[in-house]
């Protein structure tokens, strides 16, 4: 691991520059299931498309999406890209709830956090952050999302190595912060917003970036 920082300072820094970010976007806590599994590798406008379909058919719990025929699902979720691949998931998941919890959500949810995450992870085509993302926006349960944009962020500036896996990057978070649901949804969504706005995979905006004064002197590292 780099250097110590303060994750709540560093919270507190990007708080005051973007204020609330009120995520997750989705309705319900069964809209916010399905879109955990439709955001892969697509933006959420995208998905946003597919769950205004799944709205208009009246198909917004589990057991009714799950009786749809797969090819179906297909159709409707096509605008989330990866269409099949996805419906798939989304099955697997939807088939879970059903027959571990009669397809209620908050039945599921009332499962010991532990215990659930890794259920879900058991479920073929979830992995970690889609589990994490389900379990925190939907469940409301507090458990740290990282992601790509965190993983950047926090080793651009020396805080984490930059060949951390999911779980130790997780780790390190969830060590410096107490088990806030609240809190974790926020900073989730600041790390997400300084990540496409500043922290950019190419062009990074490091002399405007509000995180700007907690750079190496050298400027930015970079993987090796």
């Amino acid at each position: 691991m780099g250097e110590d920082v303060s994750l709540y300072e560093i919270f507190q820094r990007l708080f005051e520059r973007f204020g609330p970010q009120h995520w997750w976007p989705g309705e319900t806590p069964f809209e916010v299931l399905v879109g955990a599994v439709l955001v892969q590798n697509t933006a959420w406008s995208n998905v946003e498309k597919a769950i205004e379909r799944l709205r208009e058919a009246g198909l917004t719990n589990p057991k009714a999406l799950y009786a749809v025929p797969e090819t179906e699902l297909e159709e409707l979720i096509r605008p989330a890209g990866y269409y099949r691949i996805k419906a798939r998931r989304l099955r697997n998941l939807l088939r879970f709830c059903i027959e571990d919890y009669g397809g209620s959500l908050e039945r599921m949810f009332r499962t010991p956090l532990e215990q659930l995450r890794e259920k879900l992870l058991a479920i073929n085509g979830i992995g970690p952050e889609t589990a994490d993302s389900i379990l925190l926006y939907a469940g409301n349960l507090p458990t740290f999302v990282v992601d790509a944009y965190t993983h950047r962020i926090f080793a651009r500036h020396g805080w984490v190595d930059f060949d951390i896996d999911y779980h130790t990057l997780k780790e390190y978070c969830e060590n410096q912060l107490e088990p806030d649901t609240a809190l974790y949804n926020e900073f989730h969504a600041l790390l997400v917003k300084l990540g496409k706005e500043y922290c950019r995979k190419k062009h990074p905006r490091c002399e405007e970036c509000p995180l700007r004064d907690y750079l190496p002197e050298g400027g930015p590292y970079e993987p090796l």
